[in-house]
């Protein structure tokens, strides 16, 4: 009944949202922009949050969804004028550290990995294989381009050209998410968009990350022993609750536990 006393100040709350698993475009179970609207919506609404804190744990994925995603976290910190504090547990890399970015202050455990700021983009190539076993190809365009990438097709030089093209555009928008974010921050003279990663101290150094620090000590710090905490996830399906996934899902679960593999996750 504490809290329904008048003029009785109550603890500070924070709500605390977690950003675990791969970002991917409409896939159930990992992270994107349709899935986390309401959840950071509500985040940021419920009792008047001191301050909302990012739980991260992600290899990384679509980088539209990580902007998206991103900036809904922005708009929301500053239309409430909330400070934002993200938290990088096992790994923040690639589209993981663009929603690490969205903090206005990033803390690190001592052995998280962090960076990885730049794009890949990687495929298989089938047409010897289908060769060797008789297959032919068949594909009809309307436009030359429209087959591009083709993996049954021998890979073409200037499809190649096309596709580093398209991924410099996004590496340009990403580091300059990265520079607008940890602006006076990033350690001079250092190349820091090259794709590399740094662990706990060292990404402290070269101010990809502000400390060394976990979330309920620097809570506590910041707000006092008696801040409270809410959890904000995106919901779980019945199946995924018991532990049980559709084979769709175990594919996902197979291509998620290969990018923290990149890691030695």
């Amino acid at each position: 009944m504490k809290r329904w006393i008048p003029f009785l100040k109550s603890a500070p709350r924070v709500s605390v949202i977690r950003l675990s698993g791969m970002i991917a475009s409409g896939t159930r179970g990992q992270l994107n922009d349709a899935a986390l609207a309401p959840v950071i919506e509500k985040a940021f609404a419920r009792g008047k949050p001191a301050a909302v804190a990012l739980l991260i744990n992600s290899p990384g994925g679509s980088p539209v969804q990580s902007s998206l995603i991103a900036a809904r976290i922005r708009r929301l910190a500053e239309e409430k004028a909330i400070p934002v504090l993200a938290f990088v547990e096992d790994v923040a890399a690639s589209g993981g550290y663009w929603l690490a970015c969205a903090g206005d202050e990033i803390f690190v455990d001592e052995s998280s990995i962090v960076g990885s700021i730049g794009v890949i983009s990687a495929s298989f190539g089938f047409h010897e294989f289908i060769a060797r076993h008789g297959i032919e190809r068949r594909v009809h365009t309307a436009g030359e381009s429209k087959s591009w990438l083709d993996p049954f097709q021998p890979e073409r030089p200037a499809d190649v050209k096309r596709l580093k093209a398209l991924q410099a555009e996004v590496h340009e928008n990403f580091k300059a998410h990265v520079r607008a974010r940890r602006a006076g921050r990033l350690a001079e003279g250092q190349e820091l968009f090259d794709g590399s990663v740094w662990v706990g101290a060292q990404a402290v150094e070269v101010g990809l990350a502000d400390a060394v620090g976990h979330l309920v000590p620097v809570l506590k710090e910041r707000f006092g022993d008696k801040v409270r905490m809410r959890v904000f996830g995106p919901r779980r399906g019945l199946f995924a609750r018991f532990g049980l996934r559709l084979a769709g899902g175990v594919i996902g679960e197979i291509e998620e536990r290969a990018q923290y593999a990149r890691f030695g996750l």
